[in-house]
C-alpha cells in the first residue's frame, strides 16, 4: 500500500502568498502607483514558483523514486511520462 505524500510544510508559504494577494488588492482599491503593484505581483510570482519547485522536487524524490523501485515497466513509463507532461506544461507558461 502506498503512503500518501503530504505537503503540509508548504501552507505556511501558501498563507502568506494569500495574504499577498490580499494586499495587492488592497492596494488597487486605494489606487496604489502601478509599480507598486507590479513589484509585489513579482514577488508573489516568485513566492508560487519556490512551492512549486517544492511540491515538484518532493514528487521526483518520493513518487516517481518510489515507483522506480517497486513498479512495473510501464508504471515506470508512465512516471517518466507524467514528469515529461508536467515540464513540458510548466515551459508554456
Amino acid at each position: 500500500m502506498r503512503q500518501k505524500t503530504t505537503h503540509n510544510e508548504n501552507l505556511v508559504a501558501l498563507k502568506r502568498i494569500e495574504g499577498q494577494i490580499r494586499g495587492i488588492q488592497k492596494m488597487i482599491t486605494e489606487c496604489r502607483y502601478c509599480v507598486d503593484i507590479l513589484t509585489q505581483l513579482h514577488s508573489i510570482v516568485g513566492a508560487i514558483l519556490k512551492v512549486e519547485d517544492k511540491i515538484f522536487r518532493k514528487h521526483v524524490e518520493g513518487c516517481v523514486t518510489k515507483a522506480f523501485e517497486r513498479e512495473s515497466k510501464i508504471e515506470k513509463l508512465k512516471k517518466i511520462d507524467e514528469v515529461v507532461t508536467l515540464i513540458h506544461r510548466f515551459r508554456k507558461i
